[in-house]
């Protein structure tokens, strides 16, 4: 097994980080087909990949709906535990949908490894990715929202990790014990984030009366390396999932107009609700902003998917109507990929000019095209973003407009 050693890091000096090995399981069912759920599984994957765990083998099985005990049905579940059980470097295996309580019980003791569903893998990031006191709130809260319906099935994980005086008793008393313990938990976290929210009210407040133009779109689309160009400062940026949590903002100066820039946390299919619901307070910048400029990855094979699922998202937080530039980022790649090498320039022209009326026609926004990489348009977005903040400014404080 491959291991590495940590050395340097925060609350992980000296501890050696073995690899974790995961088998992924999705479903076929009426509401998605089979080019879905690979989709579904990419993603899947490079979740885990992002949480530190190597995908070795997917299974898929058609069902015309999840089966109440074990998710899939005898004879898939009979050949997971059968491949599992034969590569001994696997110790998980992750399903591509939330699993009840029960469900995870019964999984483990079938397959005898440790049982992830996506939401329990997306909250694992979060944990991890969780710099600021009201990131760490916030996931916290997430977490045991998910746990409390699962408390029955999770019963043999509390067994271990808890127990002890004042924790012995009998089993259907001590889950509800364990019930009131996370109850109270939740009722404190929302406490400590009402207060989180009212200090962030006030610095929103003390911001004054300027333009706020916010970054969205999914995740592990450029949005932070974008905000780096755009902002000349240093915003952490990585190739994987969720490398932003904290809402990061801005301000900045063009040609003497000053506006707030904001980055923030990437939208992400089937991210759970409760999660939504939890850092509805880090996405208030979303909704207080004035522009949106939603950055699109063009060269992601489901693109389309994800402006929908970001669209949808933007809906449940009351922001689609308000202003929105659409940023088509890594063109570059784009053209590696679909571009024959022989194309001349003239023809390249002609395609993206068709592909931005297109994309304006389907979802109804002005659009551009730029590589935050090459740096390509990036002057043209700024000009374009401009003029968006000059026209906001005659709208809202005209009397701010004049001076400039």
């Amino acid at each position: 097994m491959e291991s590495q050693w940590n050395i340097g890091e925060k609350q992980k000096l000296g501890i050696r980080k073995s690899t974790e090995y995961a088998v992924l399981v999705g479903m076929i069912h009426a509401s998605q087909s089979e080019s879905q759920v690979q989709e579904y599984l990419d993603e899947l994957e490079f979740l885990a990949l992002t949480a530190g765990a190597e995908s070795v083998k997917r299974f898929i099985q058609r069902l015309p709906h999840p089966d109440s005990r074990t998710f899939i049905g005898k004879g898939k579940l009979e050949e997971i535990a059968e491949y599992v059980e034969k590569d001994e470097r696997i110790n998980m295996v992750i399903f591509d949908d939330d699993l009840t309580g029960k469900q995870l019980s019964n999984l483990e003791e079938a397959l005898k490894v440790k049982i992830i569903d996506r939401s329990s893998l997306i909250l694992d990031i979060f944990a991890t990715r969780a710099q600021t006191a009201q990131a760490k709130t916030q996931v916290e809260l997430a977490q045991m929202q998910y746990m409390l319906p699962r408390l029955r099935g999770l019963w043999s994980h509390l067994e271990r990790q808890r127990g002890g005086i004042g924790m012995r008793g009998p089993g259907e008393k001590e889950i509800e014990t364990d019930r009131r313990i996370v109850r109270d938990k939740i009722a404190l976290l929302k406490k400590k984030l009402e207060k989180i929210e009212q200090q962030n009210v006030t610095q929103r407040k003390n911001r004054g009366e300027l333009i706020r133009v916010a970054l969205v779109g999914y995740t592990n689309v450029g949005k932070s390396t974008l905000m780096n160009l755009l902002s000349k400062s240093e915003v952490f940026a990585e190739d994987k999932l969720f490398a932003t949590l904290d809402t990061t903002v801005r301000k900045l100066a063009w040609e003497n107009v000053p506006f707030l820039l904001s980055d923030t946390v990437g939208f992400i299919r089937k991210l759970p609700h409760h999660l939504v619901e939890s850092f509805k307070s880090t996405l208030d910048e979303v909704r207080e902003s004035d522009i949106l400029i939603h950055v699109v990855d063009i060269a992601h094979p489901q693109h389309e998917d994800q402006i929908r699922t970001v669209h949808e998202t933007l809906q449940e937080l009351g922001a689609l109507n308000k202003p929105m530039l659409m940023v088509f980022n890594k063109i570059d790649l784009y053209r590696k990929k679909n571009y024959d090498p022989y194309l001349d320039e003239e023809g390249k022209v002609e395609i993206e000019e068709g592909l931005q009326g297109s994309l304006r026609f389907l979802f109804g926004y002005d659009n551009m095209f730029v590589s935050a990489l090459t740096r390509e348009n990036i002057d043209q977005l700024r000009a374009k973003v401009l003029e968006m903040i000059r026209e906001q400014y005659m709208i809202r404080y005209p009397y701010h407009a004049q001076r400039w």
